[in-house]
């Protein structure tokens, strides 16, 4: 298969180039290298046989000319993570919702007909939650003041009793509750409007949090597993916000890539004009605490320390049910979280990048 591969030399997206080269696929990459994400004069750490190509998935004429020969697109390219303030809000906007416009446009006339979109669980804002009254429910965001009283989990909406998290399939609906969510949503709608409009199919991989060798250091857009693992490289402990009790389900890079190798194989099978949603989870959720804690016992650095500091768009508790990408797909996540978290401890990461705005 001929696969563009945007994004591609970012962190999710070389190991998605690395799994694709490995089975024997042809992989043409389309990446900006922002300065927000790879830092200034980096170079991309793609396998051999990769073409590599240069270029904004906003830019018309650069997506035309990377889309040429191709039968797949997978679309990696985004600005991740939850920034530094609203003042990211319009970058926000434009890499992730402009670029896959532009994308999808150019794949509408070059009559490229598949696509494997990255999705996030972001989209899902709070996971699901049950009463032990009122049974499943969703509350309502977080207020600020409860959250500086550091009262962190929410309380049933109907009558304020505590509940019980659980896991979140993709059939649940979607709430996003900070900028970056709804841009990935926006990215999921748009590509559904695209495969109806022009007999496409879409798959989108929802991903939970990604975590593995290769995450970019010392930078605000990263996951929270990479912040800890840089204060850990600068000897400092990490620090965990609220009580270090949110629950995440932490997924390694390498299932990642593995999950849009599978996607990919699949996608051209769909009917026309259809798109799919699957998560993308581990099945084994852990709290932010006990990441830090497995991260800092793994590199012998500081034990973390528990702030109590909050960021409003942050969410409680969210975990994927992963069970449809499994049962379609054939997807099983290969690394556990203990050695996942070692490997990680020990692994490079990508260099600093600048933190401040131009």
């Amino acid at each position: 298969m001929d696969i563009l591969l945007t994004g591609g030399a970012g962190f999710v997206g070389t190991a998605v180039a690395r799994r694709l080269t490995a089975e024997g696929h042809r992989v043409r990459v389309l990446d900006a290298l922002l300065p927000a994400v790879h830092g200034a004069g980096s170079r991309p750490d793609l396998p051999a046989g990769v073409e590599f190509q240069r270029g904004d998935v906003r830019d018309r004429a650069a997506v035309e000319l990377a889309l040429d020969g191709v039968t797949a697109v997978c679309h990696q390219a985004a600005m991740v993570g939850l920034g530094l303030d609203l003042n990211d809000a319009p970058e926000y906007a434009g890499c992730n919702d402009l670029g896959t416009a532009v994308l999808l446009a150019a794949m509408a006339r070059r009559g490229v007909r598949d696509l494997v979109l990255a999705g996030s669980m972001v989209v899902y804002g709070e996971g699901r939650y049950r009463c032990a009254e009122h049974g499943e429910v969703a509350p309502g965001p977080r207020r600020v003041a409860d959250l500086t009283a550091g009262q962190f989990e929410p309380p049933c909406p109907v009558c304020g009793a505590a509940l019980r998290p659980g896991l979140v399939g993709e059939d649940a609906p979607t709430d996003p509750r900070n900028v970056y969510a709804v841009t990935k949503l926006a990215q999921e709608q748009l590509a559904a409007a695209w495969a109806r409009a022009c007999g496409g199919r879409v798959l989108t991989l929802r991903y939970h949090n990604v975590y593995g060798p290769g995450m970019p250091r010392d930078t605000p857009y990263a996951g929270v597993a990479s912040l800890f693992r840089s204060a850990l490289a600068r000897g400092e402990a990490p620090r965990v916000f609220e009580d270090g009790g949110q629950r995440r389900d932490f997924v390694h890079v390498a299932d990642v890539a593995g999950a849009n190798l599978v996607a990919l194989a699949a996608v051209s099978g769909r009917p026309e004009g259809s798109s799919r949603v699957y998560n993308v989870g581990s099945g084994d959720p852990r709290t932010v605490g006990a990441m830090a804690g497995a991260l800092a016992a793994a590199t012998g650095g500081p034990s973390p320390v528990v702030t109590g500091e909050f960021r409003l768009g942050d969410v409680r508790h969210v975990t994927a049910d992963s069970t449809r990408l499994r049962r379609e797909l054939g997807w099983r996540p290969q690394v556990g979280f203990a050695d996942g978290m070692a490997e990680f401890a020990a692994a490079p990461q990508r260099g600093a990048v600048p933190t401040a705005r131009a």
